[in-house]
C-alpha cells in the first residue's frame, strides 16, 4: 500500500498541522490608533485605557518596598501571555479560539446545548455562539454591583467550574480561559439570552467599556454568544485567523463529542483561492471517533478489517470515554483528548489504553498457545497502531495551562478496566482476524529483539559479496533499472530459461514443485520454508513493514510457469505470497505473468504458437491456408522448449507478451476476500466460492 503523510495538528486540530509563525515584535508595538478606524463601524469607540502606574524608581542597589509591583486584574496576562496561552505565534493565537469553543462544547456535553456556531469575519473578528444556559448575568455576592458575567470576564480564576456541580465534566478547570481571551482582544463583546431576556457587555483589553445592559425581551433565544479580536499589541499587526485552521479545529470537535451540531461560516472575501475550505457548513457525527477513523484511513491498508472502536457512559462516579484504534501499514499515530481537549504530550490516559491493548494480546496468545507473543511489548503493539481516544473526567489536572499532557492517576484505571473487556471480545469474536494482529505484533516483536538493521543489499556491490540463494542465475548489470527475474518451475524449466536469458538483464530462480501457501500458514512455518526464504532473499527487499522499494534488486519480478492447471496454481500460490507478503511490490507494478504457448503450430516452413484453445483456433482459421497440412504439437511444459523457443515465445521483450499483476484499488476489501475465501484455511469458503461461480466456467481442463 502507498503510506500517505498524515501530519496532525497537537494543538486542537485532527486533520492538519500549521507551522508558528512568530509575530515581529516591532509589529506588537503598532499603535491602537492605526486600528481603531478599520473596526470602527463593527464596535463602539473605546474608551482611554489608562496605562499601568511605573513603580518607582530605585537606584544602585536598592531592594525595598518600592522595588515590589503587584499586577492587578487582568494585567499579568498582558504582561506574560506566554504563561496563559504558551506565547504569541500562530499557534497561540488561535488557542483563543479553543478557548472559547472548549466553554461552550462543556454546556454541550452536560447536555445543556446542542449546536454551536463559529463565524469569521472580513475584519477579522471570531464568533461563537451556543445555546445553553448562558453566563449568569446577576450581581455577584463577592463583588457588590458587578454582573457575574463582569466576574467572569475580568477576574482569573473566576468560574463555574470549581465544585462540580455546574458541570460534572469540563475542559476549562483553571478560571481563567474566557478572562485570558478577553485580556489579548482589543475588542471582546458577549451577549447572553438568558431567563427569555438578552443581555450585552462590551470589553477592550480586560476592561470593561461599559456596565452590563439589558437589551429587552427574547423568547426563541438561549446561550451564550461572544465576539472578539485578538489585539495587535500582543499579536502583531498582520496576525490574523487562518479559516482552514479554524474550520478543522471546529470540525474536531464535532468528532469528540456526536451529540453536538457545529455551524461553520467564514467571509468568502478570505477564504483560500483553492476551494478546499467552504463558506458554509454544518459538522455533525453520530458515530464520533471512528467515523473519522474512517475518513482518515480512506482505503488504506488496515491489519484488521474491523477497527476497535466503542463507548462507554458514564456510571458510579467512573469516568466517560470514546475510543477507535486499528493497525495499519504506517507509523504510529495516537490522538488523545480530556474533556474534548487535545492531549498531544498524551498522559495517563494513553497509558491505560497502551496497557489494556498489550495485555488484551497477551491473554490471546495464551489462548491460542501462541508462545512466539511471550515476549512483545506496549511499544510492539502500538509501533503501527494508528487510535483516537477521548475521556470524560471530573477535575482532570493537567500540566500547564494549555493542558498538553493529562496527569490525573485516575484516568489510567478508568481506560484499563473500560478497554479490557470489549477488547478480549474483539479479538475472541473474530479468531481469524485476531490472529492477524497477533502475528503483525510478533514480527515487530521479533524486529525489535533481534536488533538487526535490514541488511541493504546495492547492486553495485560485487555479486560475490551479496549473500544470494544457490539456485539463483542472477544478471550481469549492477542496477536494478531494467533488470529482470524469471521466477520458473523445477530445474528442467530453469535450465532452457538460463539458455534462453539475455544474461546482461535476466536473472532465473527455479522453485521445486509448488510453494507453501502463505494464507493459511502461520509466520513461524513461513520463516522456516526454503524457497521463499530463497525468493525473499533474491529480492532483497524485505517483506510487510520492512519492505523498502530502493533495495528492490529487479525491476520486473515474472512469473514464468507452465501453460496448465498446474502451472496456473502455481502462479497463484506465488501471486498470494506477494500480495500477503509485499503488497507494495504489486501496486507499484513490478509483479509480471508470463505468458507461454501452450500449442506450436507449423504449416510448411511457417511455424506459430498459440496461447490456448481459442488462439490456436483464431491462428488456425486466419494465418494458415490450405496449402498443406497443419502440424499441431501441444508443450507439456516449458522444460520440454527448447531455449531457442523459449526466447522467441516468452522471454525476449520484442515477441513476448506480459501481463501485469495488479490489484482492484475502488475495491480492496474484495480483492482480500476472494483471496481468503480462495487461498484462506476455510474449505467451506472455497466451496461457496465455487458454487457461486460455476455456472461462469469455461474451457476447464480436466
Amino acid at each position: 500500500m502507498s503510506t500517505r503523510y498524515r501530519t496532525m495538528d497537537n494543538s486542537n486540530d485532527l486533520f492538519a498541522s500549521m507551522a508558528p509563525k512568530a509575530a515581529e515584535s516591532a509589529e506588537r508595538k503598532t499603535d491602537v490608533a492605526a486600528a481603531a478606524p478599520a473596526r470602527a463601524a463593527a464596535a463602539p469607540v473605546l474608551a482611554a485605557i489608562p496605562a499601568p502606574p511605573s513603580p518607582p524608581k530605585s537606584t544602585g542597589d536598592e531592594y525595598g518596598a518600592s522595588s515590589i509591583r503587584v499586577l492587578e486584574g487582568l494585567e499579568p496576562v498582558r504582561m506574560r501571555p506566554g504563561m496563559y496561552i504558551g506565547g504569541t505565534d500562530e499557534k497561540a493565537l488561535h488557542h483563543l479560539f479553543a478557548e472559547v469553543i472548549d466553554n461552550s462544547m462543556d454546556e454541550a456535553v452536560a447536555g445543556h446545548a446542542n449546536f454551536i456556531e463559529v463565524s469569521l469575519d472580513a475584519e477579522g473578528f471570531l464568533t461563537v455562539t451556543d445555546n445553553g444556559r448562558g453566563i449568569p448575568v446577576e450581581e455577584h455576592p463577592q463583588a457588590p454591583g458587578k454582573s457575574t458575567l463582569e466576574v467572569i470576564m475580568t477576574k482569573l480564576h473566576a468560574g463555574g467550574k470549581f465544585d462540580g456541580k455546574a458541570y460534572e465534566t469540563s475542559g476549562g478547570l483553571h478560571g481563567v480561559g474566557i478572562s485570558v481571551v478577553n485580556a489579548l482582544s482589543d475588542v471582546l463583546e458577549v451577549e447572553v439570552a438568558r431567563n427569555k431576556k438578552l443581555y450585552r457587555q462590551r470589553f477592550s483589553r480586560g476592561i470593561p467599556q461599559g456596565p452590563l445592559e439589558e437589551l429587552g425581551d427574547v423568547h426563541n433565544r438561549r446561550g451564550t454568544r461572544t465576539r472578539f479580536h485578538p489585539d495587535p499589541q500582543i499579536f502583531g499587526a498582520a496576525a490574523k485567523f487562518v479559516p482552514a485552521r479554524l474550520f478543522r479545529m471546529a470540525r474536531s470537535k464535532a468528532y469528540l463529542f456526536g451529540g453536538v451540531e457545529i455551524r461553520w461560516n467564514c467571509d468568502p472575501s478570505i477564504l483560500p483561492e483553492s476551494g478546499e475550505i467552504p463558506e458554509k457548513a454544518v459538522f455533525h457525527f453520530p458515530g464520533g471517533l471512528k467515523d473519522y477513523l474512517q475518513a482518515s484511513l480512506g482505503k488504506d491498508f488496515t491489519v484488521t478489517r474491523e477497527i476497535f472502536a466503542g463507548k462507554t457512559e458514564k456510571t458510579g462516579g467512573h469516568g466517560a470515554l470514546e475510543w477507535a484504534v486499528t493497525w495499519y501499514g504506517g507509523d504510529a499515530i495516537l490522538n488523545s483528548y480530556c474533556n474534548t481537549i487535545p492531549t498531544p504530550e498524551g498522559g495517563t490516559h494513553e497509558a491505560g489504553l497502551r496497557i489494556a491493548l498489550t495485555k488484551g494480546l497477551k491473554n490471546y496468545a495464551e489462548l491460542t498457545q501462541n508462545k512466539r507473543a511471550a515476549n512483545i511489548t506496549t511499544d510492539d503493539v502500538m509501533i503501527s497502531a494508528y487510535g483516537m481516544l477521548s475521556v470524560f473526567i471530573r477535575e482532570p489536572e493537567f500540566v500547564g495551562q494549555t493542558k498538553d499532557r493529562l496527569a490525573t492517576v485516575e484516568a489510567q484505571r478508568i481506560v484499563e478496566n473500560a478497554l479490557r473487556d470489549p477488547f478480549d471480545h474483539f479479538l475472541t469474536g473474530n479468531p481469524q482476524e485476531a490472529d492477524k494482529l497477533l502475528e503483525w505484533v510478533i514480527e515487530r516483536s521479533e524486529e525489535r529483539m533481534r536488533r538487526r538493521k535490514e541488511k541493504e543489499v546495492n547492486r553495485k556491490t560485487a555479486v560475490r559479496k551479496l549473500r544470494l540463494p544457490g539456485k539463483l542465475a542472477d544478471c550481469a548489470q549492477n542496477t536494478a533499472d531494467g533488470a529482470e527475474l524469471f521466477i520458473v518451475e523445477g530445474d528442467s524449466a530453469g535450465g532452457s530459461a538460463k539458455q534462453a536469458r539475455n544474461r546482461a538483464n535476466q536473472a532465473i530462480l527455479p522453485l521445486r514443485g509448488k510453494i507453501l501457501n502463505v494464507a493459511s500458514a502461520g509466520r513461524e512455518k513461513l520463516g522456516a520454508n526454503q524457497q521463499i526464504s530463497d525468493l525473499i532473499q533474491a529480492l532483497g527487499c524485505g517483506t510487510r513493514t520492512k519492505y523498502r522499494e530502493e533495495d528492490l534488486r529487479y525491476d520486473r519480478i515474472i512469473i514464468m510457469t507452465d501453460a496448465d492447471v498446474d502451472g496456473a496454481h502455481i502462479a497463484s500460490l506465488l501471486i498470494t505470497f506477494f500480495y500477503q507478503e509485499m503488497p507494495e511490490l504489486i501496486r507499484e507494478g513490478h509483479l509480471f505473468l508470463a505468458v507461454p504457448p501452450l500449442y506450436k503450430l507449423t504449416q510448411g516452413g511457417k511455424t506459430l504458437y498459440a496461447r490456448d484453445d481459442g488462439h490456436r483456433a483464431e491462428l488456425m482459421a486466419k494465418e494458415f491456408t490450405g496449402r498443406g497440412k497443419v502440424e499441431v504439437s501441444r508443450f507439456k511444459g516449458l522444460g520440454e522448449m527448447s531455449s531457442d523457443q523459449l526466447k522467441e515465445t516468452t522471454m525476449n521483450p520484442k515477441t513476448r507478451t506480459l501481463l501485469r499483476v495488479d490489484v482492484d484499488r475502488e475495491d480492496p476489501e474484495g480483492t482480500r476476500d476472494s483471496v481468503d475465501a480462495l487461498m484462506g484455511t476455510k474449505p467451506e469458503a472455497r466451496f461457496r466460492f465455487i458454487q457461486d461461480r460455476a455456472a461462469f466456467a469455461e474451457n476447464l481442463d480436466i
